[in-house]
């Protein structure tokens, strides 16, 4: 690999203009990656440690790891597109993911959905994650959460609800406001 050439990444990710590593982001970093036999190894440990710190990867983020594992930014942007657990796109204080696997589907978990949307101001239609204009919230769908006997399930952050109704789910949102 020509480490003095950088490829440019075909379909840049979203900018963070104040992207910087801190000091102990920086330290935690170099940690990991003395657990690996190599620097690239360490890839997708790297930008779990970015995800944490600034809730979602940037094209910095990815420009930045790239350098820092000594590998071009495509390499570190494929990581980023193929696992949906990385983030593309800052994500808001409190993420609700609504189950919609088949239990959870014939439980109400499309109309949950929906309602929280509606709630928030969000398109219950639209695909993927939503945040709202204040970046307070972000509804997505997500696949199993492990519940199927207590359907319809979610999670808000890292709070599990079961059995969620609507009424349970403007009790939470209005827990958050």
């Amino acid at each position: 690999m020509n480490a003095t050439h950088t490829e440019p990444i075909p379909n840049p990710l979203s900018h963070a203009p104040n992207f910087s590593v801190s000091p102990a982001l920086e330290a935690e970093v170099n940690e990991l990656l003395t657990h690996y036999p190599e620097k690239r190894a360490a890839s997708l440990m790297v930008l779990h440690a970015i995800q944490d710190q600034f809730g979602w990867i940037s094209q910095e983020a990815v420009e930045w790891t790239a350098k820092k594992l000594e590998l071009q930014p495509i390499n570190v942007y494929e990581l980023v597109t193929f696992y949906p657990m990385l983030r593309q796109k800052p994500m808001g204080k409190f993420q609700i993911k609504v189950c919609r696997t088949l239990s959870c589907a014939l439980g109400g978990a499309y109309e949950l959905h929906k309602h929280f949307c509606e709630k928030l101001g969000l398109d219950a239609h639209a695909h993927g994650a939503q945040t709202t204009k204040d970046g307070k919230f972000t509804v997505e769908f997500v696949e199993c959460l492990a519940s199927c006997g207590t359907a319809p399930v979610m999670m808000c952050n890292d709070a599990f609800y079961q059995g969620v109704t609507n009424k349970i789910a403007d009790q939470i949102v209005e827990s958050l406001d």
